[in-house]
């Protein structure tokens, strides 16, 4: 939710190796630079985001590349590799969920307010898109998500999970209030030869509290 390059991901962009890897960050439509326009999310704003992702990949020339999708990009993800196989080489994805219970929207009430959030996890979103803006699109998020929770068995993705043709890794932080530990052990259970990874002391930002950590084994996983 209101995730970019610039404000997520500032630790794979300064420290994945540029010796093994070319490291691309893209905001998706209503995030980060890419705007406008505003955000929204009507049913299939993650198959539309996956086919922003790849289209932006097939400009820039690149016949075959890796993700790393956190949250909602990590659903993202999904939809790319099954969608667009043949561009697709591994996936990294941590914090993801391919449904929506009762719990998860309960859950997503509780931050729908962001006068509510603290100040650090504010700053930086506020900073980039202004209060007005961090509202509105957080409230819409809050409403976009929770339309799955309406569809059988909460359904965002889980269909897809056992097409997923290329070598996966699920990392997974054990102290996560966001994401339960259940979702992370249902896509390893059904993205044939997954591998699942976790962190006992991770919680939902695992990859910047944990940066070294997590940038040494998503490098050794994608070489």
């Amino acid at each position: 939710m209101l995730g970019s390059g610039q404000t997520d991901f500032a630790l794979q962009l300064k420290n994945l190796s540029k010796k093994l890897l070319t490291v691309v960050a893209w905001d998706p439509q209503g995030y980060g630079h890419s705007r406008l326009p505003d955000r929204d999310f009507p049913v299939d704003f993650f198959e539309r985001d996956a086919k922003d992702a790849v289209d932006l990949m097939k400009m820039l020339k690149f016949k075959k590349f890796s993700l790393l999708g956190w949250n909602e990009g990590g659903i993202t993800e999904l939809f790319a590799a099954v969608k667009y196989p043949s561009y697709i080489n591994k996936m990294v994805i941590w914090g993801a969920k391919a449904y929506v219970t009762k719990e998860d929207k309960r859950i997503y009430r509780g931050i729908w307010d962001v006068s509510k959030w603290s100040e650090k996890t504010r700053k930086p979103l506020e900073a980039l898109y202004g209060y007005d803006y961090l509202a509105k699109t957080c409230e819409k998020w809050v409403d976009g998500i929770g339309q799955f929770k309406h569809l059988p068995n909460g359904n965002i993705c889980r269909h897809l999970l056992p097409l997923v043709q290329c070598p996966t890794l699920i990392v997974h932080g054990e102290k996560d209030i966001l994401v339960a530990r259940f979702h992370a052990d249902f896509i390893h259970e059904h993205v044939k030869g997954s591998r699942l990874h976790l962190m006992p002391d991770g919680k939902h930002n695992l990859h910047l509290r944990f940066a070294n950590e997590f940038n040494k084994f998503t490098e050794n996983f994608l070489q």
